[in-house]
């Protein structure tokens, strides 16, 4: 090989070091930093939504448990004909897989999601490196827990009519669960890998006036719903 032919070999290579390297940095200017975006932050909010969540799980699987032992028993959460845990337990959405002749109540379902969402976050928290395949099935999990708590909502909404404070609580504990993972999946998963408009969703906080206004339009649905018989 001659100098001329060797020299234009080292160049190459500078070249591409220089665009990797060039990459390289333009990947980390453009991902989240800061507190806000850390492990620590975004698994530890998700652990108190997971907590609370799995919280409510059991007390409404006692609810069910009471009721079953004392049918016709009214639940110490009836406020009036709207908020009646009693109205929505005795519904069929309350116990909608059915196997072998016998019903089982979402709660106790609750019970295991939460308690898996509850781990994951530990697991978070700990800095534990984990599979992208693992990452990518937990906000799954969390995108099917979310859809079916909206499901049991909007039943309870418009086709119950009544509404259980206990379920209100678990519903907006599994949004801000999602929020929450969503948020760890991309800042602290990298989720899609090199998704720049993501990255920058979270990087310029975007995210927090989307948490607040889904939050916000939450509670409006439920007030022009119901508002005036809630305060009954």
């Amino acid at each position: 090989m001659s100098d001329f032919e060797s020299q234009a070999a080292v160049d190459a290579a500078d070249d591409e070091t220089s665009v990797g390297t060039a990459v390289a940095m333009d990947d980390d200017y453009t991902k989240p930093r800061g507190w806000r975006h850390g492990a620590t932050w975004t698994y530890l909010i998700m652990l108190l939504a997971s907590a609370v969540a799995l919280l409510v799980s059991f007390i409404l699987s006692a609810d069910t448990l009471k009721m079953a032992r004392n049918p016709g028993q009214k639940l110490n959460c009836d406020v009036n004909a709207v908020l009646s845990c009693s109205t929505v337990a005795e519904s069929w959405q309350a116990e909608i897989v059915k196997f072998a002749g016998l019903s089982f109540p979402n709660a106790f379902f609750g019970i295991a999601a939460e308690s898996v969402f509850v781990t994951i976050a530990v697991i978070g928290l700990s800095k534990v490196a984990v599979p992208r395949w693992f990452a990518l099935c937990t906000w799954l999990g969390g995108l099917a827990a979310l859809a079916y708590s909206y499901w049991l909502t909007t039943q309870s909404l418009f086709v119950i009519n009544a509404m259980c404070p206990w379920c209100l609580v678990l519903m907006f504990s599994t949004t801000v669960q999602f929020m929450a993972l969503s948020h760890a999946t991309v800042a602290v998963q990298d989720m899609p890998s090199g998704h720049a408009g993501l990255r920058k969703y979270y990087r310029l906080n975007f995210d927090l006036m989307v948490d607040v206004v889904w939050i916000v339009a939450l509670i409006v649905v439920i007030l022009v719903k119901d508002g005036p018989m809630l305060f009954a």
